[in-house]
């Protein structure tokens, strides 16, 4: 067996806020080809939503929520997968699903230039999934950001791409759909397309891929491996919050479809597991803009306390306000 058979392949998945990287990461586990897999989820935020979100029961599913995995925590991410391999038992493959705010570079160059990742693990393919909806609005987001002297973070998680998943086709019509395949050919020439629905694809078309190919990383990034620095928006911020005890429905419900046709414009994301009066099951539900979508979750254990949590990412989001605004939607603030 050769050096390159025994390294543990690692496929990253990344994408921007929103795209669907979790609902993807939850269809690749329910295939056979994921059994054995370590699962890294790196978050904005202090709170982890998409760690209770991810279905797999016999993975190692770890956080990390102190930051994003391109900057402050990429040391992080190192230690964490040194501590994987390190274990007795062996991992077969490495899953990391980035924050929607990370741009890939720096977490390639984890991979290269750590000499322990570099012998023990292969990048087997960087996946982006994109939202069809929403991915002109990120680009041209990004475009202002990089004229303000920022990064353009959709355009670059599309260019280093080895397989580009143009996720929620069923949000637009084939005319919109064309041109944004038209334009993720412009910024990406080399990476496979597929069009996709909820996440839906087989694991063999994602996983065991062998695509990385670090002369197109370093044909998009000369200085790959060099020392690279990532600076976010300054103006982006996550805002997290955690109730106790159940919310009203009818007033939790009416409150949110408020706060985001408001608000709509500066969110870019919103993930939350809150418990609701009269459910047995948490409530789960995620947002883009003016966008919503949500359904029952797993049940809630006799022993769990019922607590809910929410993270908002967006721009001048104020977090007193929310927060007294959620606090006004349990059932004793609807009686009083």
């Amino acid at each position: 067996m050769s050096v390159l058979e025994t390294r543990i392949p690692v496929t990253v998945l990344t994408g921007f806020l929103g795209s669907g990287k979790t609902t993807l990461l939850n269809q690749l586990l329910a295939h056979e080809g994921a059994e054995g897999a370590a699962v890294i989820v790196n978050e904005f935020g202090e709170v982890g939503i998409d760690g209770q979100l991810i279905v797999g029961v016999d993975e190692d599913i770890i956080e990390i929520n102190n930051g994003c995995i391109c900057c402050t925590v990429r040391a992080d991410l190192v230690t964490t997968i040194e501590r994987l391999l390190a274990r007795p038992q062996r991992v077969r493959r490495i899953l990391v699903e980035t924050t929607g705010l990370a741009d890939p570079a720096p977490v390639i160059q984890s991979f290269i230039l750590d000499e322990r990742l570099r012998a023990e693990t292969e990048l087997d393919a960087l996946v982006t999934v994109v939202d069809a909806r929403h991915n002109p609005l990120w680009l041209a987001m990004g475009e202002a950001a990089e004229a303000a002297g920022g990064e353009n973070v959709a355009r670059e998680q599309i260019a280093f791409a080895d397989l580009l998943l143009l996720n929620k086709i069923d949000l637009v019509d084939e005319e919109r759909l064309a041109a944004c395949e038209t334009e993720l050919r412009r910024l990406n020439p080399l990476a496979r397309i597929r069009r996709v629905q909820d996440g839906r694809i087989s694991a063999e078309e994602v996983l065991g891929l062998r695509a990385f190919d670090l002369k197109n990383a370093l044909s998009i990034e000369p200085e790959l491996l060099s020392d690279l620095e990532h600076e976010h928006d300054e103006s982006i911020r996550s805002v997290a919050i955690r109730t106790d005890g159940d919310l009203d429905p009818t007033i939790f419900f009416r409150w949110m479809n408020r706060f985001v046709q408001d608000k709509g414009a500066d969110i870019f994301r919103i993930k939350g597991i809150v418990p609701l009066q009269g459910e047995a099951r948490r409530y789960v539900f995620h947002g883009v803009h003016m966008t919503l979508d949500g359904r029952p979750g797993r049940p809630w254990r006799p022993a769990e306390p019922r607590r809910g949590e929410i993270v908002f990412i967006g721009r001048r989001l104020d977090r007193a306000e929310i927060e007294a605004e959620i606090a006004a939607c349990t059932p004793e603030q609807a009686a009083a």
